[in-house]
């Protein structure tokens, strides 16, 4: 099995997770889709061309936040609560990232611990620095 189909098969148990997730999406460190996308029958409230803004912005924040790990510690998610749905970002290995998209009800906090541990293999072990 190949690392996309493992990507796919991990994207499909995060949507399956709650009926109130919207996608789920891996996205490479260069912002590119790679595996995942939105739950059967739901539709993206954005046209491809800012999909793929948004992933290219996304793989570089995900970078930029990387420079305050030595600081405040690694960053397992981010969440912005917007208007229309409740996006979240899992850093993933080699800048890579995971990104949700769900509908404002869902139970972030829950959601968001229940990812950790599916997403866990797919973490970098943190180096300790003394």
């Amino acid at each position: 099995m190949d690392d996309v189909e493992n990507l796919e098969k991990m994207c499909q148990k995060i949507i399956n997770l709650d009926p109130k997730m919207r996608s789920a999406r891996h996205i490479s460190s260069r912002g590119h889709l790679t595996a995942g996308g939105m739950k059967d029958g739901t539709f993206s409230l954005e046209d491809q061309k800012h999909d793929e803004m948004m992933f290219m912005e996304l793989a570089l924040r995900v970078r930029m936040r990387r420079e305050f790990d030595a600081e405040f510690g690694e960053v397992h998610f981010s969440m912005s609560y917007r208007d229309k749905v409740v996006v979240m970002s899992f850093p993933l290995n080699n800048d890579s990232v995971l990104l949700l998209s769900c509908e404002k009800d869902i139970d972030f906090a829950t959601i968001a611990f229940k990812v950790l541990k599916i997403i866990k293999p797919l973490k970098k072990t943190p180096t300790k620095t003394f």
